[in-house]
């Protein structure tokens, strides 16, 4: 590490896999912005993109990068290979930049990264890495191997105890001394009021990746039983899908063609913000299969919109059943179907919940909080070299 001049500020570089506008690269966007309101000299290592410019706008400096991310799809002997050809070009590269910026501390912000990890070790950078993921469907092995970069990190920050507890039944040694920090979420610069009566169709919005994950199919299934049971609705879907996974997107332009509901169903693509599709909407939808905080559930709250959401995962720590929204059984179209059917047979109860739900959202995930404890997480290794190897296999977080 590269020593740094008397009274200069310190140089955090900011390693991201992507510079879309999904929940991960907004909660990077927060902590850089923490970041820069303590005086801290960020740099933001991605690929171009939107989330790019919005570092930029935020006072980072960004640099071009690509790293190898780790995808389901290279869990396989072929793309193991592929990964490990890619990783030996990359590491380099990356020890170049951490050295070339003098970067105090290094901040990963997903685990999907683990190669900057490395990067940083080899650097001799103290390295803080957040972890969104929560790979509880996966094999033990694979979560242990996941898990293991974590070894070689000084400092553990965890998006939820949801995210935590995978990777202590993953690998336990990666959660030593390991925090838990719900993200904190924005709201609109505007607020546009629900309707105050259900005139026409009830809306629904889903805004996410479209993926089995996100539970985009569970919608469509609802949409239809809400059909059948004589409500009229209309559900946007608004994002898109990872590179690779465009067989998902056309799986469900054909299930939306064999239910009949190609009036009812609108895939909208991909945008920049979140708020136009939430505020557009009666109810906004998160069926969630797997979803390790779920930005999405606190945006539809701070929009003051009613939500049904999946008992998945931090989806239980973000939502309290009954207070904030409903939720329902992780992948039972049915089940959303009657929450939603229930929001529509009381509707000023709904708005009222939704708008008690709105004033705690915007307590309990404050981004002003978030920033500030962010901050100090990756300031605390300030003046650290990079971990020491872990005597008798003890881990290094």
């Amino acid at each position: 590490m590269a020593a740094r001049t008397a009274g200069a500020a310190p140089v955090v570089v900011v390693a991201h896999p992507s510079a879309e506008l999904y929940g991960s690269d907004r909660q990077c966007l927060e902590t850089v912005r923490g970041l820069v309101a303590e005086g801290v000299r960020t740099v933001v290592a991605l690929p171009l993109g939107p989330l790019a410019g919005s570092a930029r706008d935020a006072g980072a400096e960004v640099v071009e990068v690509t790293a190898p991310v780790l995808r389901k799809s290279l869990m396989t002997p072929r793309g193991v290979v592929s990964l490990a050809a890619a990783s030996a070009s990359a590491l380099p590269r990356l020890v170049r930049l951490l050295r070339s910026t003098g970067a105090d501390v290094l901040y990963v912000s997903t685990l999907t990264a683990p190669l900057w990890v490395v990067a940083g070790r080899l650097a001799g950078v103290p390295v803080v890495v957040h972890v969104h993921e929560a790979e509880d469907a996966v094999a033990r092995p694979v979560r242990a191997a996941l898990a293991a970069p974590l070894l070689l990190a000084d400092r553990v920050v965890a998006n939820s105890a949801a995210s935590l507890e995978v990777l202590r039944r993953s690998l336990a040694r990666s959660v030593a001394r390991a925090v838990v920090l719900h993200n904190g979420v924005p709201g609109p610069e505007h607020r546009v009021p629900a309707r105050a009566e259900v005139v026409g169709p009830l809306r629904l919005a889903l805004v996410g990746r479209l993926s089995p994950r996100k539970g985009s199919d569970v919608a469509v299934e609802a949409v239809a039983a809400l059909r059948d049971r004589g409500l009229d609705v209309r559900l946007d879907l608004t994002g898109d899908v990872f590179p690779g996974y465009e067989w998902f997107e056309q799986q469900l332009r054909d299930r939306v063609a064999e239910l009949g509901l190609a009036d009812r169903v609108a895939l909208r693509g991909l945008a920049p913000s979140p708020w136009p599709a939430m505020q557009a909407a009666d109810v906004v939808l998160v069926p969630s299969r797997v979803e390790p905080f779920g930005n999405t559930a606190v945006e539809a709250m701070l929009a003051g919109r009613p939500l049904v959401a999946a008992a998945a995962q931090g989806l239980r720590e973000v939502v309290r059943d009954g207070v904030d929204g409903a939720l329902v059984t992780p992948g039972d179209a049915e089940a959303l179907a009657d929450a939603v059917l229930a929001c529509a047979a009381d509707w000023p109860a709904a708005l009222d919940r939704a708008d008690r739900a709105r004033a705690a959202a915007e307590d309990r995930f404050s981004p002003r909080t978030y920033r500030e404890r962010i901050a100090a997480e990756v300031l605390a290794l300030l003046g650290r070299g990079a971990a020491p190897a872990p005597p008798g296999g003890r881990p290094l977080v």
